[in-house]
């Protein structure tokens, strides 16, 4: 009976088992479980990306950096610029600055106004660690000093809106650009000069002992080195070889003629620097600013019609780069180059200003005779550099006379 007892409880676990598998909830296929998961999931919002902050020390143009008005809201954040040896009756520097920090609510800090375009190139150098005051932000130079600046990195491409307009030898990528044009003239102070010297030539008689002078100290000015490059044209030698110039002031010197002041606005009204080498545009500017006291008279030298111009550039250490840029917009501007006319300068952007109608008759006739600029000598950079070097190292060999 032992064996019967067996089978049924066989029997028994095998209907249990049918019973317990029929009772269960029959399992999802996995893939039907994940679809539904996936369904049951919040959806996940779109975020936008961080913008990108924007480095203006390497912006190359406004329309890579979003624009004006991306710069001028970068400017005005900065707060403040720093320009260097701009006196404010030079090109009408004065107003220019007056009004660029009217317009964008930024301080302007104007440095070394009196130096030349060395001390500016010497500025960014001692200073490119320094975020200070004492940094300058843009540079206004003569052409020499331009390609200077750019072999030793310390200048940085930047293309105004206005670019395709300025008119010069600028540099293709923006690192220098053509500011203004003049001509050389000869600044005299009829109050003590008499007889009015016509010519280089006649800046040797004696009776202009002790009333020559130089606007600058031709080993760092810009504007004094082309005097004495002026000198070697009008005396006998070339664009290349300008050591009539260098032996000319050596002349003057000997002569007792030569004066070791620098001739700025004070000494030329005192009357102490009473003949003077001057770019056009100061010249002017000095006739109005004396309005008779004393009386001014301009002359364009006989003997050689030399032309000059300036360059703009940013620094490549600009403590403020966004206002830097700012600034050569403005400068390139329409309302930026008639400043400029209104200081006598002859801005880059005059062909394409005076096509479209905005430059008036009466800001037309505070330049120079269009013939006299056009015809006028202009060396090159590469000239300009040669020349700048030879004086700098014979100056004081050759001609021998300190001018402070």
């Amino acid at each position: 009976m032992k064996s019967n007892k067996f089978v049924n409880v066989l029997v028994l676990i095998s209907l249990l088992s049918v019973l317990l598998a029929a009772c269960a909830s029959p399992a999802a296929p996995a893939t039907e479980v994940t679809a539904v998961e996936a369904t049951a999931q919040p959806p996940v919002e779109a975020t936008e990306a961080p913008a990108a902050v924007v480095d203006w020390a390497t912006v190359k143009s406004a329309k890579d950096a979003g624009g004006m008005d991306a710069l001028i809201a970068a400017a005005k954040a900065e707060g403040e610029l720093n320009v260097i040896t701009l006196p404010a009756d030079w090109c009408n520097y004065g107003e220019a600055i007056d009004t660029f920090s009217t317009k964008y609510g930024i301080k302007v800090n104007s440095l070394n106004p009196d130096g030349g375009s060395a001390d500016e190139i010497q500025a960014i150098i001692d200073n490119k660690e320094n975020k200070g005051p004492q940094a300058p932000d843009v540079i206004d130079v003569g052409p020499a000093y331009g390609p200077l600046a750019k072999e030793q990195n310390l200048i940085a491409p930047y293309k105004v809106e206005t670019w395709d307009t300025i008119q010069g030898t600028n540099d293709p990528d923006g690192f220098y650009y053509v500011d203004y044009n003049g001509i050389l003239v000869l600044e005299i102070n009829t109050d003590v000069v008499k007889e009015v010297p016509t010519s280089y030539a006649e800046l040797l008689d004696p009776k202009f002992k002790g009333m020559v002078a130089l606007a600058g100290d031709p080993r760092a000015s810009n504007q004094a080195a082309q005097s004495v490059y002026a000198a070697a044209l009008a005396n006998g030698g070339s664009l290349d070889d300008i050591q009539a110039g260098l032996d000319f002031f050596k002349k003057l010197n000997e002569a007792g003629n030569l004066l070791p002041l620098i001739a700025d606005s004070g000494p030329i009204a005192k009357g102490e620097t009473p003949i003077t080498f001057q770019w056009s545009w100061n010249a002017y500017a000095n006739k109005d600013t004396f309005a008779g006291n004393p009386n001014i008279e301009i002359v364009y030298p006989t003997d050689v019609n030399w032309g000059g111009y300036y360059y703009q550039a940013v620094s490549a250490y600009a403590p403020h780069p966004a206002a830097a840029r700012l600034w050569e917009e403005f400068l390139y501007s329409d309302e930026g180059q008639n400043i400029w006319i209104k200081g006598y300068c002859a801005p880059a952007r005059l062909s394409d200003m005076t096509s479209r109608g905005v430059v008036s008759d009466e800001m037309k006739a505070k330049l120079p005779d269009p013939a006299l600029l056009t015809s006028s000598i202009v060396p090159s950079g590469d000239q300009l550099s040669a020349a700048r070097e030879l004086i700098k190292n014979q100056w004081d060999s050759i001609v021998g006379l300190d001018i402070k």
